[in-house]
């Protein structure tokens, strides 16, 4: 068993004082309670701790690409265009490049405050588009990496069938993706690991048959993922070929429920908005990656109002860790209306970072398949424990230390892990290593 004291900690949506922590042999919490003096055997915390969030949408393969896409050589650039230079990695990255790419994003992801990671799984194949002998290699060599560096895996394998709404298969660079509801049932009951769970995606209802997606989702169980709404082309895309919006069709055509998790839905209508609230389904933002797109920004006060689950990704991976997500958030919408604390509640939840981290911490049970998530009995064992030392809190009354740590930019703000009811300390410098080795063999000519 697990057993530690904490002198903060933030617990049901504030901080308390001097607060027990025990866990389970299975390494979930059994017990925590606050106001307590310290335990005998207990191991002491003198800062302040906080639950994790969950990473609800992670492309590890595409951490491989971070840096090579911010120069412009042509008149126009924008997300297709970054698209199809993406898939030159997608197209010559091996399993064990993978492993190697992704052990060390999974390290970054934990550092960054993250314990729990949904991939969204849509590179299966052989560079030549056959399969491999062993058709989960590639879902194999992310379990293997999130074991490396001891997070949690939530494996979404992805239904990919075809290139767009007129076009009846994949294009040639788009070989590796290649699925059938078949293939993505099969995959999900395949990888394995300590912390690994399963659930399902479809990657896009351009890339995907309405019978396709109506099969897989009367056979599956758990989180349904889905990135939908992301660019105003696949809007005008799906209104063309369906006569309505993605979010539209989604409600009208598909059983919407708490298991769908909407990635992006950045281009939502209050009506769309209105009925995804309605159907209790979530909402997976990427803040980051949909400012380095250009994808736009999502009605973030409206998402709040109408109460839908929200929770964050790190996705395309030029942000790794969720405070500097939260940031990116509130600082989007504070740019486009000009206002400031766009996220907060006056009267009923004033401080803008709680808000957001409450939200998005509630919301990231379902979208990893949990049946619980953060400080409460039942729940996994994870811990952060925020880093006394960084000079970017020093100084901060106690109460204002999640607002520090989202908004005073902290460059490394969690000092510690805990995950499943053990300290995680992945040795970060033979993982990148690694990670250096695969990036010199795709990239020989940079």
């Amino acid at each position: 068993m697990t057993r530690l004291w904490a002198a903060r900690a933030w617990l049901g949506g504030r901080w308390r004082e001097r607060v027990v922590f025990e866990a389970d042999a299975q390494g979930h919490w059994s017990r925590i309670d606050a106001d307590q003096p310290v335990p005998e055997g207990a191991e002491r915390l003198d800062a302040a701790v906080l639950p994790p969030l969950v990473d609800a949408h992670s492309h590890a393969f595409q951490r491989a690409f971070v840096g090579l896409a911010e120069r412009r050589e042509s008149a126009h650039d924008d997300f297709w265009s970054w698209r199809d230079r993406m898939y030159g990695v997608a197209l010559r990255i091996t399993p064990a490049q993978l492993r190697a790419v992704a052990a060390h994003l999974y390290a970054e992801l934990l550092a960054g405050g993250y314990t729990q990671v949904c991939e969204f799984h849509y590179l299966h194949h052989a560079e030549d588009g056959t399969r491999y002998a062993e058709p989960a290699a590639m879902a194999q060599a992310l379990a293997d990496a999130a074991a490396d560096a001891g997070i949690g895996l939530t494996l979404l394998p992805v239904l990919y069938e075809r290139a767009g709404f007129a076009q009846p298969a994949l294009r040639p660079d788009q070989r590796r993706f290649a699925t059938t509801v078949d293939d993505v049932l099969a995959l999900r009951q395949a990888a394995r690991g300590e912390l690994v769970n399963a659930g399902v995606a479809v990657h896009s209802l351009r890339a995907a048959r309405p019978e396709s997606i109506a099969t897989l989702a009367a056979r599956s169980e758990g989180p349904l993922h889905i990135h939908v709404a992301e660019q105003t082309a696949e809007v005008d895309d799906c209104l063309a070929a369906t006569g309505c919006r993605p979010i539209e069709w989604l409600t009208r055509h598909t059983p919407l429920d708490a298991r769908w998790q909407l990635v992006h839905a950045t281009h939502a209508t209050p009506a769309e908005i209105d009925a995804v609230a309605a159907r209790g389904a979530g909402v997976v933002l990427c803040p980051a990656t949909e400012a380095n797109l250009g994808d736009g920004l999502p009605d973030l006060p409206r998402w709040l109002a109408a109460g839908v689950p929200l929770t964050v990704g790190s996705d395309s991976q030029v942000v790794r860790a969720w405070p500097e997500e939260l940031r990116w958030l509130e600082y989007g919408q504070r740019l486009v209306l000009r206002q400031r604390n766009v996220a907060a509640a006056p009267g009923r939840e004033p401080a803008t970072a709680a808000r957001l981290y409450e939200r998005l911490r509630a919301g990231g049970a379902a979208a990893a398949g949990a049946a619980r998530w953060g400080f409460e009995p039942g729940a996994r064992a994870d811990l952060l424990v925020l880093d006394a030392s960084e000079h970017a809190l020093t100084g901060l009354p106690p109460t204002h230390l999640l607002d520090g740590t989202v908004f005073a930019a902290p460059q490394q703000p969690f000092a510690r892990v805990l995950v499943a009811g053990r300290w995680r300390t992945p040795d970060r410098a033979a993982l990148a290593a690694r990670h250096a080795a695969a990036m010199q063999a795709l990239w020989p000519a940079a």
